[in-house]
């Protein structure tokens, strides 16, 4: 059975939201999800957070790539996104 919701964060030097943004999916009533974070070549304590937080809660995929923008990062979510429903956040 696959998942049925991937939530797909692009995250481009957000430490400051981030934790937050985390917190509110990952406390979710609806625990059948997966949560796909595209570190996108963060120069701030974003990718730690994201790390910290995979420890964590399994639910938490990290993809670490190098800058190219939000459409691509979103474009790569969605490559390994298994959920049944998409949704993307955006700060």
């Amino acid at each position: 059975m696959c998942t049925k919701i991937s939530v797909i964060i692009p995250v481009y030097n957000v430490e400051k939201y981030l934790e937050q943004c985390l917190d509110s999916v990952i406390n979710q009533s609806l625990e059948d999800i997966e949560v796909i974070c595209i570190n996108d070549g963060s120069t701030d304590n974003s990718l730690e957070i994201l790390d910290e937080y995979a420890k964590k809660d399994n639910r938490i995929k990290i993809i670490n790539k190098k800058n190219e923008g939000l459409g691509v990062a979103r474009n790569i979510g969605m490559d390994y996104a298994k959920g049944k429903y998409i949704i993307f956040f955006r700060f």
